[in-house]
């Protein structure tokens, strides 16, 4: 089987989105499967392109498990505004429509897999599947249009929010399988009038044999100069979709705790603002990204995971983090209503609070320090959660396996048998 992958965030960025988009094309690789990839240049979440990638050419190589990778040139803001977000992905689009036309042409792949985001470069997976007699996949990370309207970036009735619908509508119709990451986001592509028969649950998931429950004190600490007790981790991107606002809020009324570290790790265009709105408070630290290398111990550091959550963005997005949380064995304290998709996951393996309600969340945090028993349950719970719902062998066999049946090659080896 040939697949050819377009998505915009890959390898080496090493959070978010491309990690699962990268971990797909190399389980697919390693199994068998011809894979070429066509992604950008790597930017997130600096939100500027890697030093050694600049330039205005594309750049092509081969991983480890063998997949073909091109990186597309593209535009990338400093300061992601909603107007300069819809250039960048056009921007993408644009420079990988020639490269993915022209593998689905010459190539010609049994199947197309486009991620979303970025939508805006849909079109061009879809035209490549047609072009090359190829059947045509959508999955969606993140439902970037009501995302948008969700964090404000674009105003839902104006002129922009009303293309920017119709042109999801559009999109989503055309693909042979829609699929999502959650129940209530594959929800939303029923109520966005896909075909019951071509929605498919594809997960995240964690790498339970990279990421494990650490006993005892982290190395980190010590590596990291932590002296407290206590530590509650946000690790990630820092993007305004998220309500970190809150994460300073939480520091103001828990500094009264000198037992407890609220640290930080991460970049993205809210760095500079996070660090202004904690000015004066001594019990919030701020570093870079850690090295992937050191996941495992920088997430078992944790004794709380923080996952902050707009409200209005918990349906339309589940934060491709919290696989990982839940597989360090650590209990998750999310600002997402129950019933949500984020909800859903984190409820029985953490605590649930308000959006946005930073002194709630705060008394939760406290709540779960004061209490070692319910923590660890909980820790034991997310664990449990991770190996059950989030195994990256078992999700990715099964995408695997219907890989082959939307080209009927799955039938075919059954006969063969």
């Amino acid at each position: 089987m040939k697949l050819l992958f377009l998505g915009i965030n890959y390898d080496p960025e090493i959070i978010s989105i491309a990690v699962y988009s990268s971990g797909l094309c190399d389980y697919m690789a390693r199994h068998g499967v011809e894979t070429k990839v066509v992604t950008a240049k790597p930017y997130f979440p600096h939100w500027r392109v890697f030093e050694g990638w600049r330039g205005p050419f594309w750049k092509r190589r081969k991983t480890e498990s063998g997949a073909d990778v091109v990186h597309c040139p593209l535009y990338v803001p400093r300061k992601p505004t909603g107007a300069k977000r819809i250039l960048h992905h056009a921007s993408f689009a644009l420079t990988a429509a020639p490269v993915t036309l022209w593998r689905a042409l010459v190539w010609r792949p049994d199947v197309v897999f486009v991620i979303g985001p970025s939508l805006v470069a849909a079109p061009v997976g879809w035209l490549a599947a047609r072009f090359g007699g190829a059947k045509a996949w959508l999955h969606i990370q993140d439902f970037e249009v009501e995302a948008a309207f969700a964090t404000g970036l674009i105003k839902e009735e104006s002129r922009t929010g009303r293309a920017a619908k119709a042109f999801e509508r559009w999109v989503l119709r055309r693909f042979d399988r829609a699929s999502s990451i959650s129940r209530p986001m594959l929800d939303k592509l029923r109520q966005k009038e896909v075909p019951e028969e071509r929605i498919y649950e594809l997960r995240n998931w964690a790498n339970l044999e990279k990421v494990t429950p650490i006993e005892g004190v982290s190395p980190m600490k010590a590596e990291l100069g932590i002296e407290t007790p206590y530590v509650a981790l946000y690790s990630g991107n820092l993007a305004n979709k998220q309500g970190l606002e809150v994460l300073p809020e939480m520091a103001r009324h828990l500094a009264h705790r000198d037992d407890l570290t609220l640290l930080i790790c991460g970049d993205g265009p809210m760095r500079d603002d996070l660090v202004n709105m904690a000015e004066g408070l001594n019990n919030i630290r701020f570093l870079p990204l850690q090295p992937l290398e050191k996941l495992s111990d920088l997430l078992g550091l944790a004794d709380v995971h923080l996952l902050p959550q707009i409200a209005g963005a918990a349906d339309v997005m589940l934060p491709s983090k919290l696989t990982n949380m839940l597989a360090s064995g650590r209990p998750v304290l999310a600002t997402a209503h129950a019933g949500t998709a984020l909800g859903d996951e984190v409820e029985g393996a953490g605590v649930l609070t308000p959006p946005g309600d930073g002194k709630a969340a705060a008394a939760a945090v406290e709540a779960l320090l004061d209490d070692p028993t319910r923590r660890a349950e909980l820790g034991r719970t997310a664990r449990h959660r991770a190996l059950e719902r989030w195994d990256m062998d078992a999700i990715l066999g099964n995408l695997h396996i219907e890989l082959e049946k939307l080209t009927g090659r799955h039938a075919a080896l059954v006969s063969a048998e």
